[in-house]
């Protein structure tokens, strides 16, 4: 005799932070989760961006379920007020989360198909009346078949990211250029990548936090390596908001990002090369020469480092319905909240399953992966995106509807609707438009999975 539908397991994608939580807070409502991680630890995809800080305090890093889950065993909550690094966040909460929750979490799971049981995305039949089928790939190569009531894919967006290409194509000669080219921020506090950038000159593609953080990194090895040097490459013009909100910023380790940004490029060790969007990368001996759109060509770089945004991994997901923004790839009734095309002074509003669910019943993706495209999330927004479709998932739509979030303010006017106009976005950086919380630059690094 078959399981019920309703006595199988909520299958979580990624032990990251949307991930556990989600986990947490299905516990809490008595549900069954069973979270699948590819990589050998929680929080693999941090942990590749340990060595940066985050902007955020350990008050928005830790989910209120989740705190509740450690409590009991003696877990010691970090300083509030501080900011840890990505690896601290790994060690200090997001690990020994996944060790209470047990064997609810499984690692070295890859998953590599989400659907119906016996149904492909075309068929209508008795579709919802069947459970989902998750086929895995686990680390020593075999292979299974797992079935759950529901799928929350909260895998993220850390393993795709954007190529150097300003049409978001990988530009000619990328691929062939792998070895000079870089999509992380540097950790140069490791001897081998320090070697890598020390004494070089390295070209910066973004615009976003990453960009920033990348910047002040090979600014502060410009101090100590003489012929240390970055080329800021953006796509658009320099306005009164390129730099961040500054002291603007309810952030303050946010806007300070981007004032070490500024400082990189006012105080030598940068120089800003606005407008160029990147077709081709050409290999001139040891060096690399990047050419724009327009046939401009820069002075030859021995680096690249690309920090053009993530991307979503849809393949597993494909025989889903899923309704998705055309733009950003994002559900599509969050994306009208989200979409930096149409938000000159965006905001981010409280949303939760609503905006969240698909036609195919009891499979959302949350955390960094339901923003697409969007480079605008932050940890606690998925928190309450899952503590949402939790509530929904116990029936408790109450709960599931009432959506409580305050997000601090970026201090940040003139959004990429003024794509090519600099200066119509610094004339409207003032007056007020922000009034409204802005739009949440992701932190450091940019679409890290939540900061």
């Amino acid at each position: 005799m078959s399981t019920p539908i309703e006595a199988l397991p909520v299958v979580v994608i990624g032990a990251g932070p949307a991930g556990l939580a989600a986990a947490s807070h299905l516990v809490e409502r008595d549900i069954e989760p069973l979270v699948l991680e590819a990589g050998p630890a929680a929080g693999s995809a941090v942990r590749e961006w340990g060595h940066v800080r985050l902007f955020s305090t350990w008050s928005e890093l830790v989910d209120p379920a989740a705190e509740k889950l450690l409590a009991p065993t003696g877990w010691t909550a970090p300083d509030g007020a501080a900011y840890p690094s990505g690896a601290d966040w790994a060690e200090q909460y997001l690990q020994p989360l996944a060790d209470v929750l047990g064997d609810k979490v499984r690692y070295g799971a890859q998953v590599t198909g989400v659907s119906r049981l016996g149904r492909d995305r075309i068929v209508d039949a008795d579709r919802e009346a069947q459970p989902f089928t998750v086929s895995i790939l686990n680390a020593d190569g075999t292979e299974e078949r797992l079935t759950a009531r529901a799928v929350i894919d909260a895998s993220g967006t850390w393993s795709t990211p954007s190529p150097i290409g300003g049409d978001g194509l990988p530009a000619l000669g990328e691929k062939a250029a792998a070895d000079r080219i870089s999509y992380r921020i540097p950790d140069l506090k490791d001897p081998s990548v320090r070697a890598r950038y020390a004494g070089k000159r390295t070209a910066v593609i973004g615009s976003g936090a990453s960009a920033f953080t990348a910047l002040a990194y090979l600014a502060e090895l410009s101090e100590e390596k003489s012929g240390t040097h970055s080329v800021w490459i953006l796509r658009r013009g320099i306005s009164g908001s390129t730099f961040g909100g500054g002291s603007a910023d309810q952030l303050p380790a946010r806007g300070a990002l981007g004032l070490a940004a500024k400082a990189a490029v006012d105080n030598g060790h940068a120089d800003a090369v606005t407008g160029f969007r990147t077709s081709a990368v050409e290999k001139t001996g040891n060096q690399l020469v990047l050419i724009a759109e327009d046939g401009r060509r820069l002075d030859p770089v021995d680096e690249v480092i690309v920090l053009t945004g993530l991307r979503p991994d849809l393949t597993f997901v494909n025989e889903l319905r899923l309704s998705l923004d055309e733009r950003l790839q994002s559900p599509a009734d969050l994306a009208p909240l989200i979409d930096p095309n149409q938000h000159s002074c965006g905001t981010v509003y409280p949303h939760g399953v609503k905006e969240l669910s698909h036609p195919e019943k009891d499979v959302y993706l949350v955390g960094m992966k339901s923003y697409g495209r969007a480079p605008t999330f932050l940890a606690m927004t998925g928190y309450e995106q899952v503590r949402s479709i939790a509530a929904h998932l116990a029936g408790d739509h109450e709960a599931a509807e009432r959506v409580e979030l305050t997000l601090p303010e970026t201090g940040v006017c003139g959004g990429a609707g003024l794509f090519d106009q600099p200066q119509a976005a610094e004339e409207t950086s003032g007056g007020g438009c922000c009034a409204a919380p802005a739009a949440l630059t992701i932190g450091a690094p940019a679409s890290s999975g939540g900061c």
